[in-house]
This record gives C-alpha cells, sequence and structure tokens, in this order.
C-alpha cells in the first residue's frame, strides 16, 4: 500500500500547523503520514510551540517551517488549511482546489491560555480526522473483500 499524505498548512508554518503535523504523526492511521508547510514560513517556530507540543508528550517535527510546494500539493490526499485563506497570504491555487479549512485563531496572538485552546481545538480536529481516514480505509477494504 503507498503511504498517504495529509498536508496542513498555515501562513507561517511557525505554530499551528507545526502542531497538527506533530499530533497526527503521533499515531496515523496506517498507511498515512502528515506534512506542515506554510505560504510565508517564518525562520523558526514560534517559540511557544514547542513547549506546548512538549506538555503532550510531542516533540517539534523534525524540518524547520518550510515552504509549500506545488508538489506538495499535488501528492497530498488531504490538504488542511488553519484558517488562513485571506488574498493576502494565501497562494490563488488553494482558494480553487478542494481544502478542509479548520478556522482556528492564530494561537501566536494569544496568551498561553488561548494558545492552549487552539492546541486543544487542534488536537481535536486531528483525531477527527485520523478516525475518518480509519474508517475509509477500513470501508474500501471491505469493498475489495466482497468483490
Amino acid at each position: 500500500m503507498e503511504e498517504q499524505t495529509a498536508l496542513f498548512i498555515c501562513v507561517e508554518n511557525a505554530c499551528r500547523s507545526l502542531m497538527a503535523e506533530s499530533m497526527f504523526n503521533r499515531n496515523p492511521a496506517i498507511g498515512w503520514r502528515a506534512i506542515s508547510a506554510g505560504t510565508r514560513p517564518s525562520a523558526v517556530p514560534n517559540p511557544r510551540t514547542e513547549r506546548m507540543l512538549r506538555e503532550l508528550g510531542l516533540e517539534l517535527p523534525p524540518h524547520p517551517p518550510q515552504l509549500l510546494t506545488d508538489e506538495m500539493m499535488a501528492t497530498s490526499k488531504v490538504v488542511v488549511t488553519m484558517g488562513c485563506l485571506d488574498s493576502a497570504s494565501c497562494p490563488a491555487k488553494l482558494k480553487v482546489i478542494r481544502v478542509r479549512d479548520w478556522a482556528l485563531p492564530d494561537p501566536a496572538k494569544l496568551d498561553d491560555a488561548g494558545f492552549r485552546r487552539v492546541r486543544r481545538q487542534l488536537e481535536a480536529h486531528v483525531e477527527g480526522l485520523r478516525r475518518e481516514l480509519v474508517l475509509g480505509d477500513r470501508r474500501r477494504a471491505a469493498l475489495a473483500e466482497t468483490r
């Protein structure tokens, strides 16, 4: 089975998308992995992102904030944005392809309690996506057995 990719996108790839990648890859659906990128990536992750992930027993992904590429878009089975589809920061192609937008506030602009609130919302979304992918794989396997 070929590995499928879930792509998490935000503007800077410094908070939300990095956390989503780490959360997803902690316990991915079989045959899946996550990557993340930004439309205008920052030089380094937000300083609180690593601390907030450590509180959950997670680590930052092994890459610095990285630029979203056409290849990432073309090879990802699921594309999720974090509520950053504004004209100033989002390439037009994201507005015309099928993406899921979780509409999460940017935690970099919030205090620690707000950052944790966004992190909890993100955890719930990531877990829901993982369950959806597992169920989809089970349905496809069941259909294949009946053929």
